[in-house]
């Protein structure tokens, strides 16, 4: 039987390249134009009303990394940010990036055992968490020489153990040595959910970092379109990559705004739309059909919540089907919807 010749094809799109500066760190990328919008704000704490502007932003991370470096955290260690949404959150990772250390992100709901088993593959020198799940992780710490960061008060524990957060926002940032860091160097640690076996740790590089945030948002005809003046509301959990990466990285980027929802709560959620005027909404499906199928999402229709000011649906982790996209058009009148696919 005579064998046929494979032909290779390659499929180019009709726009130009995009430049992709895959050379640089994170934290390099993430604020290269930082001068155009230091002042604009980028993260905004839900649940205290708190603005931090991006010049805070730089700052805080460049303030937490000295902390950390003074903790003895250097490059190629790990660190654990076991945390729900905040802006500790957005500090830690991006201070981590400044320093050369890879972070691995948890679920804090996650229990003791499971978080334990992410911890002893993953190797974490410190673990950042709320003081509710401190005891979640005081035997892993006590056993490995780990420190622990609480970003709130805290049970009494050893100093030797236990650190509170605004310790690390305390450093000086003219402290923090220049370290060289390298774009294949690990910068994420994300771990699998373990649908398909046992979680697994996913190495993400700088380089692989910058490319995903640069192939939404870079560019004269970028996938994802923010500008500056855009909120993105973000209540689907960091410690994912999809609001990490799209939510997080990409707004910082660009020089927008995050809305940073602790949990979900489909009443608090369309209040928050409401009063501070989000314009784009990443989702999964079950938070969409609790808009689409809510009486408070039907009340909106009513004008009890105005939603006009969505211009964007980001729908991700899993597909949407066609009656749940035309049961949220009609609750969301003013937004484009698109999925994500393998986030």
């Amino acid at each position: 039987m005579e064998l046929k010749e494979e032909k290779e094809h390659i499929f180019h799109s009709k726009l130009p390249d995009i430049y992709i500066p895959s050379h640089l760190p994170t934290h390099t990328y993430c604020f290269q134009n930082l001068s155009n919008h230091r002042s604009r704000p980028a993260l905004i704490n839900a649940a205290t009303g708190e603005v931090f502007t991006h010049g805070d932003v730089h700052l805080t991370a460049r303030r937490v990394a000295a902390g950390l470096h003074n903790l003895g955290i250097r490059k190629g260690h790990v660190i654990m940010l076991l945390l729900h949404n905040s802006p500790e959150f957005a500090f830690t990772f991006l201070a981590a990036s400044f320093i050369g250390t890879a972070t691995t992100t948890a679920n804090p709901l996650y229990t003791a055992e499971e978080i334990t088993t992410q911890a002893q593959i993953s190797k974490p020198k410190l673990i950042i968490t709320h003081s509710i799940y401190v005891d979640k992780v005081k035997r892993f710490a006590s056993q490995n020489g780990a420190r622990i960061v609480s970003i709130d008060p805290s049970p009494s524990l050893p100093s030797q153990i236990l650190i509170h957060f605004s310790d690390l926002k305390n450093f000086d940032e003219k402290s923090l040595p220049e370290i060289q860091i390298h774009s294949d160097d690990t910068a994420a640690l994300p771990f699998s959910s373990g649908t398909t076996g046992l979680p697994k740790g996913v190495m993400l590089s700088h380089k692989n970092l910058v490319t995903c945030v640069s192939q939404q948002v870079d560019g004269d005809n970028p996938a994802f379109h923010i500008n500056g003046q855009d909120l993105t509301l973000c209540v689907l959990p960091m410690f994912h990559v999809f609001s990490l990466i799209t939510v997080l990285l990409c707004n910082i980027r660009v020089g927008a705004a995050v809305l940073i929802m602790q949990k979900f709560e489909i009443n608090e959620l369309m209040k928050l739309v409401e009063k501070y005027r989000v314009t784009i909404a990443p989702f999964v499906p079950p938070i969409l059909l609790a808009i689409a199928k809510s009486p408070e999402a039907a009340a909106a229709a009513a004008e009890k919540y105005d939603l006009s000011s969505v211009r964007r649906v980001l729908c991700g982790a899993a597909p949407m089907d066609k009656k749940l996209e035309s049961s949220v058009r009609a609750k969301l009148p003013n937004a484009t919807i698109g999925q994500v696919i393998n986030c």
